[in-house]
């Protein structure tokens, strides 16, 4: 009637997202997100770009001056495929290393709040003046496949660990069958990315030993077209001896880490269970026999992830800090500080009498004939001169204490009537 119109009604599905934000954006960890979620990386992704070098500025020095050289040296166009195939190495390289590190290697989302206590019920006896057996033990054991297998309570992520579990300091996440943290990839070898790893070392291993074998095929052409030695051939193809060099030294380092973890593979044990527990000697309840292990990592399906990190969540309020406004001064800092030095604070030394006032109060706040005393008398003669620091810290601290004072000492109806006739007696006495 008078013109004014009602609110529109926000339509079925359209609510608003007030209040809400994506997961990955309230995660409690220290990963990296790409792409608004949908890749996570470990806090060290920057290393990934040095991984990324190590790998393609080699395989670029090998195309231009060995592979590029050997073309026509093959029949056939043979020598085509030498730079193909070294060029699909590198990329199924890069393509494993970007499936390694850019995907959730298999995080437990956190709890809430803590489990409840499972064995408390209530019906233990609890003595006079005793707590309750609230504490959640710190290790469970769990049966796995006939042998019992301890599980520890994480009290960063307030659940207990599934077994092969374990937190990972590092990207601050409980990861299912943590492996390990590799800085080269920047993210956690776990349950969902340790194939993803595997082919990774083992085609950087593969990919070494293709670069290395060809860099001793080029020189032995030079050798044969030129009727020289060896040393002659190598000193007219300096790329051939730096790739030869580099390549030996990476073919340990990633060879020997494939050889390590086709052990690990075989008997399946993860590196962290190999280093920690040592199962050589004790029973491993994993262990299926070699192919199964084999059949386990390589053609099982791998598990969907536990989060998801594009879903909406409400936010987490966010507590203002506490401040107190009443009696802060801008020297209120350098008091603080002198205090923690071991000095006296600047507004003490000025003034120098302290004490004096200190020492009209008893323990309880009574004078010596047992009236209440004013607990902040004049301090006019104990105040720094004026214009001196700390002056308007002591002048607030004195009206501070006469408010806490007066709320302190404020007499209840019930005991006022015992006080008048105190007061009332003492008058009396005074008189006599």
């Amino acid at each position: 009637m008078n013109g004014l119109q009602p609110p529109p009604i926000p339509e079925a599905g359209s609510t608003g997202d007030v209040g809400l934000v994506r997961t990955y954006k309230s995660w409690k960890s220290s990963n990296i997100f790409c792409l608004q979620g949908r890749l996570i990386f470990g806090p060290d992704a920057r290393s990934l770009f040095l991984t990324i070098f190590l790998i393609v500025a080699p395989v670029s020095v090998f195309c231009v001056f060995v592979a590029r050289k050997l073309l026509d040296d093959f029949p056939d166009h043979y020598g085509i495929s030498i730079m193909a195939i070294v060029v699909v190495f590198t990329l199924c390289d890069i393509i494993f290393l970007l499936l390694t590190s850019g995907r959730d290697p298999g995080i437990i989302p956190r709890n809430s709040h803590p489990p409840e206590p499972e064995d408390y019920e209530g019906s233990s006896e609890v003595r006079a003046g005793q707590t309750p057996p609230l504490r959640l033990p710190r290790q469970k054991d769990v049966v796995v496949n006939g042998i019992t297998v301890k599980i520890k309570y994480c009290a960063t992520c307030m659940q207990y660990r599934p077994p092969r579990c374990s937190h990972c300091s590092i990207c601050n996440n409980c990861v299912e069958r943590f492996d390990h943290h590799c800085p080269w990839v920047g993210q956690c070898i776990g349950l969902r990315n340790y194939r993803f790893f595997f082919m990774f070392i083992f085609s950087t291993t593969l990919l070494c030993l293709y670069v290395h074998g060809f860099c001793w095929v080029y020189i032995k052409r030079i050798m044969d077209s030129e009727q020289s030695t060896i040393w002659k051939a190598m000193a007219k193809t300096p790329a051939s001896i730096a790739l030869l060099v580099y390549t030996f030294i990476s073919v340990w380092f990633v060879g020997g880490l494939t050889v390590f973890h086709s052990y690990l593979i075989s008997t399946n044990q993860s590196t962290y269970e190999n280093f920690r527990y040592r199962y050589d000697h004790h029973s491993n309840p994993y262990n299926r026999g070699v192919i199964k292990n084999f059949m386990e990592i390589f053609c099982t399906g791998i598990p969907p992830s536990k989060n998801n990190f594009r879903a909406k969540v409400p936010k987490e309020p966010v507590v203002p800090p506490r401040t107190i406004s009443a009696f802060i001064s801008p020297n209120r800092g350098k008091i603080v500080d002198d205090i923690e030095m071991g000095r006296k604070p600047v507004w003490l030394e000025a003034g120098g009498g302290a004490s004096d006032y200190e020492g009209q109060l008893s323990d309880d706040g009574m004078g010596k004939d047992g009236d209440l005393v004013d607990a902040s008398p004049d301090l006019s003669r104990i105040l720094p001169p004026e214009g001196t620091e700390g002056r308007g810290v002591l002048l607030q601290t004195k009206q501070y204490s006469r408010a806490r004072t007066s709320e302190r000492w404020e007499i209840s109806p019930e005991i006022l009537p015992l006080s008048r006739l105190g007061e009332s007696k003492r008058v009396n006495g005074g008189g006599e």
